[in-house]
């Protein structure tokens, strides 16, 4: 006897929008035409790209922020352009980064309790792309790694520590990527582009360890994201614009392992993988749904689960890291989704009867320590994420700020004896920091003896002046 129906504890997964209170209103969302998700959050604030006359601005609200948002709430706004991409630091809760139309990427701290005033000044200016910057992507594991990918058909990784690009991959991609992902541990990307091909990069060698051709025949945008074992999901459209979705084994990338067929309509899939139930959520840029799959090692491989319906349909979308869930109502993912004024909340939820923790719903998740140092990384160091349990809810920790040491061009000295450097740099440093401040002493006392001056000066031509009024009036 075969069974008819696959058994899965996320077969009765269903959707829910929060009533209207807890939606976040009156946000003027970005109308840029880019394939971007708009939308970021973390188990702190929710990051959402707005418009801005003349440059580039998004909000950072603080969770508990819900209700009509004041016109003048204070944004995020040092670009130049349009901000396309944000993207927060998985290690630290307050730090952004973004891209923009402005060639730049800035990275920013955002203050504990949120924005009073409109922040302009970013922690670090990373300049480096010719064109305009789509995609940002923190490294899953190392401090401080970020990548960036624009419309010059590179991509930079940084070390954000020191403000520098280490790696400059430019001559792979031939036509615009249009996303790229981390795999679990870091160690490689893998890259969907204009010209329908998927390439599997490892960064640090700087060489294509595998590519297709391609991959989904259509002309429209692709998207490719690595899975919790290695292989590669990708969505993109047929040759007659139907929407398809696919799973690839990155070590033979000659035929998909699974290859299904959704529907006619001409929106972008974006993709959001969960590592810790392998459920992908599918949501297509001006779709009303979201339809999630189940990932498993049996044929077909790809399952489908349900669909989550609206009547408006979806500007963007962000995804909630597993440690901002509730775990004691069952959630295992919450989306925000933004519409043309406003962003709404969506849980998604296994109906459980009991109240305990349900330790099959919630294996240890990926938490907000990194396990490498950036500088451990580019030395060719790997390591997993490292996990923490959610059995008792997630507690936030302390933030540390984060600093950048930028390193002076001019002081590429050959390198003499490095341990007597070391001693010295400090002392460096602070002699630096000593005559910074004696210089602003100086510039201060010189500012209040001119001001001095400038009353005694004045006191004269009052008393000249009450002088000459009682002559007048004698």
């Amino acid at each position: 006897m075969r069974r008819v129906v696959r058994q899965s504890k996320f077969r009765h997964v269903f959707g829910q929008a929060v009533k209207n209170d807890q939606c976040y209103d009156d946000i003027r969302v970005s109308r840029v035409t880019w394939d971007s998700s708009f939308c970021a959050v973390n188990p702190r604030f929710v990051a959402i790209i707005v418009d801005a006359s003349g440059g580039g601005a998004f909000l950072v609200l603080p969770l508990h922020k819900t209700g009509r948002i004041d016109k003048s709430y204070p944004t995020v706004c040092g670009h130049t352009g349009p901000v396309l991409d944000i993207d927060w630091c998985p290690h630290n809760d307050q730090v952004i980064a973004s891209g923009s139309e402005d060639c730049t990427v800035m990275v920013w701290q955002i203050p504990e309790n949120g924005l009073t005033l409109s922040l302009t000044e970013p922690v670090v200016v990373l300049e480096g792309h010719s064109k305009r910057v789509g995609i940002v992507a923190w490294h899953p594991t190392a401090r401080n790694v970020l990548l960036s990918a624009g419309c010059d058909n590179a991509i930079i990784i940084w070390n954000v520590g020191t403000g520098e690009a280490l790696i400059n991959l430019d001559d792979m991609h031939v036509d615009m990527i249009y996303n790229v992902s981390w795999n679990r541990n870091g160690s490689l990307i893998c890259t969907a582009s204009k010209d329908k091909k998927v390439r599997v990069i490892d960064p640090r060698k700087q060489e294509i360890v595998a590519e297709k051709e391609k991959t989904h025949e259509g002309a429209r945008p692709m998207r490719a994201i690595f899975l919790a074992d290695g292989n590669i999901f990708t969505t993109g459209f047929s040759r007659m614009s139907e929407r398809q979705l696919a799973l690839w084994n990155p070590k033979n990338m000659e035929e998909p392992i699974a290859l299904h067929e959704m529907d006619t309509s001409n929106g972008v899939l974006l993709p959001f993988y969960d590592p810790d139930t392998n459920i992908i959520y599918l949501c297509g840029k001006g779709d009303s749904s979201i339809r999630y799959f189940e990932i498993t090692d049996e044929s077909p491989y790809v399952h489908y689960l349900n669909t989550f319906s609206s009547k408006e349909p979806q500007r963007g979308m962000g995804f909630m890291p597993k440690r901002g869930l509730d775990v004691n109502k069952c959630e295992i993912a919450r989306f925000f989704k933004l519409h043309e004024r406003k962003c709404e909340p969506i849980i998604m939820t296994v109906p459980r009867k009991s109240d305990l923790f349900q330790d099959d719903l919630y294996p240890d998740t990926a938490g907000p320590e990194a396990a490498l140092e950036a500088e451990e990384w580019f030395e060719g160091k790997n390591a997993d994420p490292l996990l923490i349990s959610l059995k008792h809810g997630y507690i936030p920790g302390k933030n540390r700020d984060l600093k950048v040491v930028k390193k002076n061009i001019l002081d590429n000295k050959p390198a003499g004896n490095k341990k007597s450097d070391l001693i010295n740099a400090p002392k460096k440093a602070a002699d630096a920091s000593n005559s910074q401040n004696d210089a602003k002493l100086d510039e201060i006392l010189k500012e209040l003896k001119s001001i001095k001056d400038t009353i005694s000066s004045q006191d004269e031509r009052i008393s000249k002046l009450e002088q000459q009024m009682a002559k007048i009036a004698d």
